[in-house]
């Protein structure tokens, strides 16, 4: 049986468990099998691995995406410049490619950890469709593990962004700061926090929402509840909205993809 799972912590609910859980049943995949793996220490991931064997692949969730880097074998390009793996492909050590990749043992095991950023595949592809000419600004909300897959895709679309925070961070906007003009300013407004997250569907960014316009596109990676109040404050403005739900089975199959590939091609 072939494990894959989830490593973060809390999990106190996961989208990846039910999806992939209902994947196996409906497309009749009966030597897999998908769990949750709460990690409170990512330095514990290689103890981990040991005590299961089987595991092949795993997602990585808050708060891992960026310390787990450490732990890699081999990180993709992509993941690499965005600072965040939110994807492990879990592989027999092969000698040769790791001879290529100047990276023999320096683990110290005998499987091979690769890193992906599936998050940055799920974020373009669903971002894409809804981009017109005008959106070439963006302001995004939040600077964690899920906002660096974000800027990741920015940056290769070619729009511009500000990083707005609570907290001074280099060149970042401050909330506290965030006047009318910016928002004007920026069609693309992404929110990357847990804010609006249910059960707290009460809260959502302080951002000045009234100078939202129809020409706006509001994105939000939260996907429960379906219409955040961010969401909901931007579309009473006119603007386009989008939640992270297609993000999430975007890049849960790519996922899939990464992990099926290496066993195709061993």
């Amino acid at each position: 049986m072939k494990h894959y799972g989830l490593i973060g912590y809390p999990l106190t609910h996961s989208f990846s468990k039910k999806y992939f859980t209902e994947k196996f049943e409906r497309e009749h995949i009966t030597d897999s099998k998908y769990e949750l793996y709460p990690l409170e220490d990512i330095n514990g991931l290689q103890d981990l691995l040991d005590i299961h064997p089987d595991i092949c692949g795993l997602n990585v969730t808050v708060p891992h995406k960026i310390k787990v880097l450490r732990h890699l074998d081999w990180v993709e390009p992509d993941a690499r410049s965005a600072g965040a793996v939110n994807c492990i492909r879990v592989s027999a050590e092969s000698p040769v490619l790791a001879a290529f990749s100047g990276e023999v043992g320096v683990k110290g095991h005998d499987f091979r950890l690769e890193g992906f950023n599936t998050d940055i595949y799920g974020f373009e592809m669903s971002l894409t469709p809804f981009l017109k000419d005008h959106h070439d600004q963006a302001l995004v909300l939040g600077d964690g593990g899920a906002a660096k897959a974000v800027k990741c895709v920015l940056e290769k679309l070619g729009i511009n962004f500000k990083v707005v925070t609570r907290k001074p961070i280099g060149d970042n906007l401050l909330f506290k700061d965030l006047k009318p003009h910016h928002i004007k300013k920026h069609l693309i407004i992404i929110n990357t926090t847990p804010l609006g997250t249910s059960p707290n569907v009460n809260e959502c960014p302080d951002i000045p929402y009234e100078a939202l316009t129809e020409d706006h596109l509001l994105y939000d990676l939260v996907y429960n509840p379906e219409k955040t109040l961010f969401l909901q404050k931007g579309e009473e403005q006119g603007a386009t909205i989008k939640n992270g739900y297609e993000m999430l089975i975007l890049q849960a199959e790519k996922s899939w993809e990464i992990w099926t590939e290496a066993q195709k091609h061993p």
